[in-house]
């Protein structure tokens, strides 16, 4: 029971419920004045998440006992966890390409918003680079951390790794639901692709370098697309 409070708790949701009800309080709103997303707002509520979150995680493992270096490092030396981490950059990128290439063909309904609502944030170079912070510490590096004490905690306590691999990756596909279903599911088929990674390397730098290196080459292809 601790356990699954824990990872509800840990889950994103209430910490970004919490965090966004906070922002909203102190005025600053998701949406800028031409009705689109905020890039401010988006970037100050991943990055508090991202502390948060993260502090909540190492909280819930000191009150057990659990030594953090091993969830989430072991002892694979690290440098050569970045480098295969790099290598599946391209592994993730190809997952992602042949999933949505296959559902735009199989399945094209499937597409149900015509434009990644995230590309109208990098409007101008300092923008662009705000937001690749954004996905390089919220996304690979907040994600990543999450995923693997969530499948730690599903491993030990909740059913197995397997149930928690479906859990998790079926969760972290759904917070990406406002681009669109297919990129719904090819994010739910990456996060079960990382997740499978840290079970097999019980790291997370590799899924964490990976992760991170996939987010930029999508935001360098949204700049190719917006030219």
């Amino acid at each position: 029971m601790v356990a699954l409070i824990e990872v509800l708790l840990c889950s994103d949701y209430p910490t970004q419920l919490a965090l966004g009800a906070t922002l909203a309080w102190v005025g600053l709103e998701p949406l800028g004045p031409d009705g689109g997303l905020s890039l401010s707002y988006v970037a100050v509520l991943s990055l508090l998440d991202t502390g948060v979150l993260i502090g909540l995680i190492l909280l819930c493992l000191r009150a057990h006992g659990e030594h953090r270096h091993v969830i989430f490092v072991d002892s694979r030396p690290a440098k050569l966890e970045v480098i295969l981490g790099a290598k599946l950059t391209l592994v993730a990128f190809a997952i992602a390409i042949v999933a949505l290439g296959a559902m735009a063909h199989f399945a094209p309904r499937l597409h149900t918003v015509a434009d990644n609502p995230l590309q109208d944030l990098m409007r101008r170079p300092r923008d662009t680079a705000v937001f690749a912070l954004v996905v390089v510490v919220a996304g690979g590096v907040r994600e990543e951390i999450q995923r693997a004490f969530l499948l730690h905690r599903f491993e030990h306590w909740l059913g197995g790794s397997a149930i928690g691999i479906v859990v998790t990756s079926a969760a972290f596909g759904a917070g990406h639901l406002p681009q669109g279903v297919d990129a719904t599911i090819a994010t739910a088929l990456l996060g079960a692709f990382w997740g499978v990674v840290y079970l097999r390397r019980r790291s997370v730098i590799a899924p964490v370098v990976s992760h991170a290196g996939f987010n930029l080459l999508q935001l360098v292809q949204f700049l190719i697309a917006g030219r």
